[in-house]
């Protein structure tokens, strides 16, 4: 695959330093090459941006809307293709690359609505002085830099592309080199619906190339989805130029189950919260604080379950969770576990990687773990669920804040007005109650503390490309 990058409406060959080895994780081998864009190529990603940018931004809120609706259907009709591909090149079981595809063509479909309702260009602002009036706009950030992870791609791509393209913007996107084939679907859509060059330009790369696209001073914002030590990265290359940035980092979020909560049911959404992805989530709830007087009875069930999810190649086998995407979270996981021995903690289900081809690990529940613990503490972005049991609703509410990271949570419980009061005590950007990990485009994305800055989905990821304009003038 040497024609990987689309820039300014044409594909183009990769002219940069490193080679991309697209691998297949349930086998461990590699089965796609392509050429990475040089720093060059992003230099030319980023100025067909901007000179496709002053005419993009004319064209009227419809239009827009249609082309995202085209963006939709043009994904449904691809939909077995891209289904096979998630789960060829991330390990995905078939109905969670299934609903990764839903996923991505209710963002579009959402943000053509959005588009077509947005204001128009000017609003007049009542003011309590005589003498002058006043109008507000809506206008487009302008060019922006998307760089989106290996864990959801084609998803995590969509939430930002949508609301980009409804606002107005032009883009450049990078993908995982990990996973960059199935964002090329973009650009071939963007083919067949003729949208304008440059409107929409995707460079492929490691390193190199995401540092060339963070550090360009030809974007006006960013968005990154990823791990906070590159997200770090990318908001000091941004501090440089002053530029607005979004960013969806890691997290270390919470499960709380209390102890008037059915134990089935909760295992069910425990389970679905750390497996879900291989737990290669930054919303995975990894800690599981359970009340006192349902952990003898609820951690023998949540054992039991951990050890019968079926593990395997989701391309030849019915599988409740496939394989790490990459080799390199495969080792990462594996030092989790090579720690946890060291620290003498009680593991009830997994803690190894599978004896078998493939990038697999075992469903992972360690119980007690002390708090101080790296297991409990760090984000570990695999199936490795840490448990610590608890006395009352204070206590529960103090350990679960207690972490650096604020993305999610999950309340288990009974007493629904509890479970409210709890969510609204939680420091982080999402609650679920009494649920797996619904997520709905309608609603917002993003966390407090270190698990970034800024919000997706919903009208507020419509707002993050959107930049506001006042107008006020002198009657007299």
């Amino acid at each position: 695959m040497t024609t990987s990058h689309y820039i300014a409406g044409r594909w183009v060959e990769g002219q940069g330093n490193d080679c991309i080895s697209v691998s297949e994780p349930a086998l461990g081998l590699p089965f796609a090459e392509l050429m990475a864009a040089s720093v060059a190529q992003v230099d030319q990603a980023v100025a067909a941006a901007r000179d496709a940018l002053p005419a993009w931004k004319k064209v009227s809120a419809s239009t827009r809307a249609a082309f995202l609706r085209g963006f939709a259907e043009q994904l449904g009709q691809r939909r077995e293709a891209l289904i096979t591909l998630q789960m060829r090149n991330n390990g995905k079981p078939r109905h969670e690359a299934e609903i990764d595809l839903d996923d991505a063509v209710a963002t579009f479909a959402y943000y053509a609505e959005l588009a077509e309702q947005l204001p128009s260009k000017n609003r007049d602002v009542p003011l309590a002085a005589a003498g002058f009036t006043a109008r507000t706009r809506l206008e487009p950030v302008g060019v922006v830099g998307l760089i989106v992870p290996w864990n959801f791609p084609l998803v995590t791509s969509a939430w930002k592309l949508a609301p980009a393209l409804a606002a107005g913007c032009t883009v450049v996107l990078k993908p995982s080199e990990v996973t960059p084939l199935i964002e090329q679907t973009y650009g071939q859509i963007a083919d067949a619906l003729g949208l304008p060059a440059g409107v929409l330009n995707i460079v492929n790369g490691k390193a190199e190339t995401g540092a060339a696209l963070s550090s360009h001073n030809g974007l006006d914002k960013l968005s990154f989805t990823g791990s906070n030590s590159v997200g770090s990265q990318v908001m000091r290359s941004a501090s440089a130029q002053c530029r607005p940035v979004t960013l969806e980092l890691g997290g270390k979020s919470a499960i709380v189950v209390f102890d008037d909560c059915d134990p089935d049911q909760a295992v069910e959404w425990i389970v679905a919260g750390i497996t879900w992805n291989a737990g290669q989530m930054c919303s995975a709830t990894s800690r599981l604080l359970v009340q006192d007087g349902i952990a003898d009875t609820l951690l023998p069930r949540l054992q039991a379950a951990l050890q019968k999810l079926r593990v395997g190649n989701p391309l030849t086998e019915e599988v409740d969770m496939g394989p790490l995407t990459s080799q390199a979270q495969w080792l990462k996981v594996a030092s989790y576990f090579a720690t946890a021995r060291e620290e003498g903690l009680q593991c009830l289900a997994g803690g190894q990687a599978l004896d078998r081809e493939g990038w697999f690990v075992s469903p992972t529940l360690y119980t007690e773990v002390p708090k101080d613990s790296r297991l409990w503490t760090e984000e570990i972005f695999g199936p490795v669920l840490c448990a610590r049991r608890f006395a009352t609703e204070e206590q529960a509410i103090a350990e679960a804040n207690d972490s650096r990271f604020g993305l999610v949570a999950t309340v288990c419980s009974a007493d629904l007005e509890r479970a409210e009061r709890v969510a609204d005590a939680l420091e982080v950007g999402h609650v679920w109650i009494n649920s797996v990990q619904a997520v709905f485009v309608e609603t917002s994305w993003g966390g407090t503390k270190g698990s970034g800055i800024g919000r997706e989905l919903g009208p507020w990821g419509l707002s993050g490309y959107q930049s506001v304009k006042h107008v006020t003038r002198c009657l007299g």
